[in-house]
């Protein structure tokens, strides 16, 4: 089954920038073939999607509120998923997991998505 492992979770300024990674917990899975989502949840708040990207790098989405400051990518070679985040705020503090569907379409809806990543914290605190 897979298996997905993020990474890139830390401390940051208010303004500053974070790089999260998605990757397979074992060999055998290329993710290629799954559209990868990233969602986050902040205490006493739901699971939020915050962007997703297609099959092979095609289509991207993001949600309105990450919209010009975070920036989904593939690198096939590394077989891993990067959340490039730039401008970080307050508000953006959250575990932010990664997850995967062996779909078609992308979709920022948390039950479209099979497995699940256990999360890396991300804090954007002065």
């Amino acid at each position: 089954q897979l298996q997905l492992v993020e990474s890139g979770g830390g401390l940051v300024q208010p303004g500053g920038s974070l790089r999260l990674s998605c990757a397979c917990a074992a060999s055998g899975f290329d993710l290629d073939f799954y559209v990868i989502g990233w969602f986050r949840q902040a205490p006493g708040k739901e699971r939020e999607g915050v962007s997703c990207i297609g099959r092979s790098g095609g289509r991207t989405n993001y949600a309105d509120s990450v919209k010009g400051r975070f920036t989904i990518s593939r690198d096939s070679a590394k077989n891993t998923v990067f959340l490039q985040m730039n401008s970080l705020k307050p508000e953006d503090t959250a575990v932010y997991y990664c997850a995967a569907a062996s779909s078609y379409y992308t979709s920022l809806m948390s039950t479209d998505y099979g497995f699940w990543g256990q999360g890396t914290q991300v804090t954007v605190s002065s």
